[in-house]
């Protein structure tokens, strides 16, 4: 049981590392590199978050509209 909580587990970390890969590659090809405040707050950002920041990356006219 504890292997399988163990891989689940790992699953979920896995998934939300490529979420910030993605939105951070995202910002980088829509705005530039991103700063490392900028950095450090996607990585700490929430699933919920880290989707609508990448939602708003399509309508977002600047960096400080993604975060708005």
């Amino acid at each position: 049981m504890l292997a399988i909580k163990k891989r689940e587990e790992g699953r979920t970390e896995g998934r939300a590392q490529g979420r910030i890969d993605i939105l951070l590659k995202l910002l980088r090809l829509e705005f530039g590199e991103p700063g490392p405040e900028t950095v450090a707050r996607v990585r700490a950002g929430s699933e919920l978050k880290l989707d609508h920041w990448a939602e708003r990356i399509l309508t977002a006219g600047s960096l400080a509209d993604v975060f708005a």
